[in-house]
Formats: structure tokens, sequence, C-alpha cells
């Protein structure tokens, strides 16, 4: 029997505010009934949005009042310390007071890491928190961080969000032991820099599988279930592997509009193209986690559509419904614990 699940949305977030969050959570609502929702901010925008999606007067959904709103190209100490009645602070806070289980937003990710991490505190033994996301590869999909969050890191960090995005990859996959590589540019023992050689090292000592290198091409060849680097090197693949997936299917378009011949090409292959499109729409692993903290905080992509928000949401509920912050604290306590004994 599934339990209730509330989640508090930065519904103000995003280049699209209201008029993606709101639909969003109307369609998630309408196919979870377990899911309450509380919908954070100006009351005379988000009430006129709700009266048209249907949700004025909806038991699982209520109204918390925000008078602010962070801008996306804010600067993140400035939305710290002078937006304390924003929409992502006071979502935020939901969370913190216990009144949800979990934080989406779709706002400005500094303002979004530097607020979550002010208001919710770090776990005992990570020192920074890192983003992760899902990414699709032959066969299934793997999880990546840090994407931005850190963009110098030590071998202790790599090791830290090692154990963190394992712990997220164990919870979703119905406790399936998840495969750990560490991106590098090769996949011999003498490749990368000194912090990852040494989180190399700490990874092999440890008791995760831990299968070694992965250089960028083969992430996505199903070798590894978690890709572990730093926020800078983690970012720079990401938005690369974006762009290259826009530009293919640019030039799919292009051939296919080429002359008669190629469109008529075109419209046999229309399902495989429709199957394709679904297969790689990366709306549908929207919902990127910020890990480390003491409460699930979810960040949608700036530019999420109804659908994109939509599945940020599923995300933190899911989040919120497998504990994660309290399986990352428990298995951070079972590690240090045997380091102390040693």
């Amino acid at each position: 029997m599934s339990r209730r699940c509330r989640l508090a949305i930065d519904a103000m977030s995003g280049d699209a505010g209201v008029s993606a969050t709101v639909p969003a959570a109307a369609s998630v609502m309408a196919s979870d009934p377990d899911l309450e929702l509380i919908l954070v901010g100006q009351p005379d925008v988000l009430h006129p949005a709700l009266q048209q999606a249907g949700l004025s007067d909806h038991p699982r959904l209520r109204v918390e009042a925000a008078s602010e709103v962070v801008e996306m190209d804010e600067s993140p100490s400035q939305a710290l310390r002078y937006k304390k009645d924003s929409s992502m602070r006071r979502a935020i806070d939901q969370v913190r007071q216990g009144e949800a289980d979990a934080c989406v937003s779709a706002g400005n990710t500094g303002a979004l890491m530097a607020t979550a991490r002010y208001v919710l505190k770090t776990l005992p033994g990570i020192d920074r928190p890192a983003i992760c996301t899902t990414i699709p590869c032959r066969g299934g999909e793997f999880r990546m961080l840090d994407l931005g969050a850190n963009i110098d890191c030590s071998a202790e960090h790599l090791f830290q969000f090692a154990v963190m995005g394992a712990e997220l990859a164990e919870a979703v996959s119905a406790g399936q032991r998840p495969r750990i590589g560490l991106l590098n540019l090769g996949e011999e023992e003498i490749k990368g820099n000194d912090q990852v050689k040494q989180a190399a090292q700490l990874l092999q000592a440890s008791d995760m599988d831990y299968v070694g290198y992965v250089e960028g091409d083969r992430m996505f060849a199903n070798v590894a279930d978690v890709v572990v680097c730093d926020g800078f090197t983690g970012n720079v693949a990401l938005k690369s592997s974006e762009g290259v997936a826009a530009m293919i299917s640019q030039y799919l378009r292009e051939e296919f509009q080429r002359n008669l011949f190629s469109r008529l090409a075109g419209l046999v292959a229309l399902p495989v193209l429709r199957s394709l499109r679904r297969r790689l729409d990366p709306r549908r692993y929207n919902g990127a986690s910020l890990l480390g903290l003491r409460g699930v905080v979810v960040k949608s992509h700036g530019g999420a559509d109804e659908v994109a928000f939509a599945q940020a949401i599923r995300t933190g509920r899911v989040e919120a419904m497998q504990a994660i912050p309290n399986r990352i604290d428990a298995r951070l306590g079972q590690i240090f614990g045997k380091e102390m004994a040693r």
C-alpha cells in the first residue's frame, strides 16, 4: 500500500513560470492519487492559473504565499541575502519545517543550491552537495555527478559523490548493486590527474562495485550505472552530448527535406523517427537531484515545459519516497564507522 507524499513546488520558477508549473501539477496529480502538492508563489499570479487548470479547490493542493521571485540571472549571494520571501526560499523552507517531503524548482541553479545548502544544511560526512541527473545510454540509463556545483574537487569529494550516486541508483533500481565509474581521459591506470587517481584508490578500497575509468565516448555504452566527475568536467560533458544530439536531429531533418525522394523516404521512416524522438526526448529525464543535503531538492531545467516539469515532480516523489538523504546518511555512517574501527 502506497503512502501519501507531499511536495513543495516553486511555482514561479523557470522561464515559463506558472504556465508550465501549474499544468504540470495538474497532470501529475491526476495520475497519482497519493500525491499532495504545496504550490509556492505569488497568490495573485497563482490563483488565476489554478482556476484555469481546474485546481482552485483541489483537496490535495494548497497555496503557500511568497511575495518575491528569484530571477534566472540573479546572483546566488544576492538571492540568498535579499530574497528571503522568494518562492524558491519558501519552498525549501517547507522541507526544513517538515511540511513537505521534497522541493522541486526550475529556478536559478546557483541560487537554488546556495539556498538549499543554507536552509537544509549538508549531511554529516558530506563536504559539498552535488548535482546528479539521469542520462540515457545503450540498453538503459546511467546517473552522472557532479554537473556543475563543484568546479574543483578533491579525491575525497569524488568518493563522496560516488557514495551518494550509488545510493540513489540502488534505491531507484530495486536494490540492484550499481557499477561505479570515474570519468577520465583514458582507461589506463596511469591516465588522469592526481585527484582522479587518488579517488580511484579510495573506490578500489571500498566495497562498492568500482569498474574503473570511463572515457567520454564509453559513458553511453552502459558500462557503469554511476559516472563520477568534478562539476567542470561533468557540465562540459553533459552540454556537449546535448549539443551533439541536437545537431544530429537537425541533420536528419535537413536530409529528409532535401528533395522529393528524401521526403518520401522520410514519410516511410516516420514511425521509426517518432519512436527515436520519444526515446531521446530530454523531457523524459528532466529533474536533477541536489544530493548531500538533509532533504530532497530537485532541480528542473529552467526551460522546462509542462511535460518536462511534470517529470521533475515525479523525480522528487520517487526520491522522497525512497528517503534518499537517510540512505546516504546511513551509508556514510557505515563507511566512517569501519574506518574508525581500523
